[in-house]
C-alpha cells in the first residue's frame, strides 16, 4: 500500500513537471506544433517530388526554425543541407539561363532569380558577382544601381559570440569601388553630352531656352550619378551656375532671366534670389508701365468721346433739334 502510495506521488509530480516544462517552452503550444508539423511534412512531400524549387522553399521554412527538432530530430539537419546544395544549384541554373536579377524573392515555382538564390543562402560574395553582372548588362539604370549600392541594408552578418547580437553585413570595398566606377562613366558622359546642348545659351531666346533645357536635365542626371562619388556633385553645381552666369551676360533679360534661375536654383547659388528680385522689379515695371498706357488710352478715348459729343450738338442745333 505505501509502495503504491509513492508510485501514485511520483506519477503525480512527474506529470506536474512535465506540464510546467510545456507551458515554458514556447515551442510546444497548439498552434507551433501544428505549423512544426505542417513545415515537415511539406519538406518530406517536396523530397518525394523531385522538384528542386519546391524543395528549396520547403526546407528553407525549417532550417532556421529551432521548434523543429521538438517533433522531428533529423528534420532540421536534411533541412540545411538542402538549402546549401539546392540554393547554388538553382542559383547557376538561373545563372545559365540569364535570369541574373529581380526584385521579386524566391518562389516555389522556381521563377527566382540566381541572385535571390544566392542571398537566400547567406552567399553575398556569389550574390554581388552577380549583381554587378546584372549592373554592368545595364550600367544606366538609376533604379537597379541603387539596388546594387545598398545590398548590405537587409543583409546580417554573424552573431557575436560574446554579446549575441547580429552585426550588420558589409560589402567587401571593391565591390563598391567598381560601382563608383560605372557612375563616374555616366556622369562623364553626361557631363560631354551637356557641353553640346550648352553651345545654344548664346543663340536666339528660342534656341536658349531649346538649349538650356537639355543641358539642365542632363545636368541632374549627372548629379545623381556624381553623389555616388567621393567629391559628390560638386562639378555639376559649378557648372550650372557657370551657365547661369552665361545666360545673364545676355541682351535680352527679359525672356532669359528665367532661365539663369533654373540654373542657379539647381546649382543651389545665392544667385537665385537676385534673379528673382529682379524678375519681381521688371514685373512690378511692366504692370505699372501697362497701368500708364491703359490711363493713356483711356483719355484719349474720353477726350474723343467728348470730341464727338460736341460735334453731335452742333449738329444738332444747326438741324433745330
Amino acid at each position: 500500500m505505501i509502495l503504491f502510495r509513492m508510485a501514485c506521488c511520483a506519477l503525480a509530480i512527474f506529470a506536474v513537471t512535465a506540464s510546467s516544462v510545456r507551458a515554458d517552452d514556447i515551442c510546444l503550444g497548439d498552434e507551433e506544433e501544428k505549423a512544426a508539423k505542417a513545415a515537415i511534412a511539406a519538406m518530406s512531400k517536396a523530397e518525394k517530388s523531385g522538384q528542386p524549387a519546391e524543395l528549396f522553399v520547403a526546407s528553407r521554412a525549417i532550417a532556421d526554425d529551432d521548434c523543429i527538432d521538438r517533433f522531428d530530430k533529423n528534420a532540421q539537419a536534411r533541412a540545411k543541407a538542402n538549402v546549401s546544395k539546392l540554393g547554388r544549384e538553382l542559383a547557376k541554373a538561373a545563372e545559365a539561363k540569364g535570369f541574373l536579377y529581380s526584385h521579386e524573392p524566391v518562389r516555389v515555382d522556381g521563377r527566382t532569380s540566381a541572385f535571390r538564390y544566392f542571398e537566400a543562402i547567406g552567399d553575398f560574395n556569389e550574390a554581388n558577382r552577380v549583381m554587378l553582372k546584372t549592373v554592368h548588362a545595364k550600367p544606366e539604370d538609376p533604379t537597379l544601381f541603387e539596388t546594387a549600392w545598398g545590398v548590405d541594408r537587409s543583409r546580417r552578418g554573424p552573431r557575436d559570440p560574446k554579446t549575441g547580437e547580429i552585426q550588420p553585413h558589409a560589402s567587401p570595398p571593391a565591390y563598391h569601388e567598381e560601382l563608383r566606377h560605372i557612375a563616374s562613366t555616366n556622369a562623364d558622359q553626361l557631363m560631354k553630352a551637356e557641353e553640346t546642348d550648352a553651345q545654344g545659351l548664346s543663340g536666339s531666346a528660342q534656341e536658349a531656352m531649346k538649349a538650356s533645357m537639355g543641358s539642365l536635365e542632363k545636368l541632374v542626371k549627372a548629379s545623381a550619378w556624381m553623389k555616388f562619388l567621393p567629391n559628390g556633385d560638386k562639378l555639376a553645381k559649378s557648372r550650372a551656375e557657370q551657365r547661369g552666369d552665361t545666360i545673364m551676360k545676355r541682351g535680352d533679360p527679359m525672356f532669359t532671366q528665367g532661365i539663369a534661375g533654373r540654373y542657379y536654383e539647381f546649382a543651389g547659388s545665392s544667385k537665385a534670389k537676385e534673379v528673382k528680385a529682379k524678375q519681381e522689379e521688371m514685373g512690378r515695371a511692366m504692370g505699372k508701365t501697362g497701368e500708364n498706357v491703359k490711363g493713356a488710352i483711356t483719355q484719349k478715348s474720353e477726350a474723343e468721346q467728348k470730341k464727338f459729343n460736341d460735334k453731335k450738338a452742333d449738329l444738332e442745333k444747326e438741324l433745330g433739334f
